[in-house]
């Protein structure tokens, strides 16, 4: 998001924005937690601590700020330059498109491609999502993902796992803000133990996937995230391997199972050279999100 020129008055909005964004450029900070440059940052700090709409902004440029909010905004901004913690997390919020999800440090900032995906529907993979009657998200997290396929598919039943219990009390906290607790059921558990008697339609998940090396490189906001919600192993595909063999036991005949795994489809090809997999388009390219049909999964040969 661009600022209008220099000719406001020194405590508008437009020259809070300013001056933000040459104080983020200063702090030397990393970004991937919602936004991808400073400019969006401020912009969405704004919105937030001043409760307007993002794409409403334009609209207040001009106003002054009153002590009280320019002394949050400033505050805000101190803390994510001095601490380098994601600004979701000192908002208390995420978004996913246009989904909003409360947040803190017990969970990981949302943001997975799946959401897109979902946001989709699934299509063309899934013809027709009023079909689609269970669905499982798996490393649930804030529950993000489960939400949105709750709300996509207008007649599933969800189940959410995730191994952290704290996790879960923030998921608790976003299904009960959406309203869908009586179809989105949060379970506590090691990937998909918890429902390994359930059959579904669609297993989505967003799982750890970091590996080893990268955890040792991680830029400072990373490291305010739980280590558990990001640390995959050696290859980052620990979590991966088991999830693959129990999806074969729990996906319906002509169920699908998608999930994401970041930088690692050179990983994932060459230990699974004979599985059929579909590396889905996101706005992010082609290589970070794969799908595999129950009938392939069947065929799964340990490794």
């Amino acid at each position: 998001m661009t600022a209008p020129g220099n000719n406001t008055q020194p405590q508008s909005v437009a020259a809070f924005y300013e001056a933000a964004v040459e104080q983020l450029n200063r702090a030397e900070l990393s970004y991937g937690h919602g936004c991808t440059c400073p400019e969006d940052e401020v912009a969405w700090l704004i919105s937030a601590t001043l409760d307007v709409p993002f794409d409403e902004l334009d609209k207040h440029w001009s106003l002054p700020l009153s002590d009280a909010d320019r002394a949050t905004l400033q505050a805000r901004l101190n803390e994510r330059c001095t601490t380098k913690a994601p600004l979701a997390y000192i908002l208390g919020e995420a978004w996913l498109g246009p989904y909003i999800f409360k947040i803190d440090r017990r969970v990981i900032v949302p943001r997975s491609f799946i959401a897109e995906l979902l946001m989709d529907d699934m299509a063309p993979w899934i013809k027709n999502p009023a079909a689609v009657t269970r669905v499982a998200d798996i490393c649930t997290g804030s529950s993000c993902l489960a939400i949105l396929a709750a709300l996509h598919f207008p007649n599933s039943q969800v189940d959410a796992v995730d191994l952290s219990p704290e996790a879960l009390e923030v998921a608790r906290i976003n299904v009960d803000m959406y309203g869908i607790g009586d179809r989105l059921k949060l379970h506590q558990g090691d990937l998909m133990t918890p429902v390994l008697d359930q059959q579904y339609d669609l297993i989505i998940s967003n799982p750890p996937y970091v590996d080893a090396e990268s955890m040792n490189a991680l830029p400072a906001e990373y490291q305010h995230e739980p280590e558990m919600a990001l640390a995959g192993g050696n290859d980052g595909l620990d979590l991966v391997h088991t999830l693959l063999r129990q999806a074969a036991k729990t996906l319906k005949p002509g169920g699908w199972l998608v999930v994401e795994i970041g930088h690692n489809r050179h990983v994932m090809e060459a230990t699974y050279p004979d599985l059929p997999l579909v590396w889905l388009d996101t706005a992010g390219g082609s290589d970070f999100v794969f799908l595999i049909d129950q009938a392939s999964l069947q065929k799964l040969q340990s490794p």
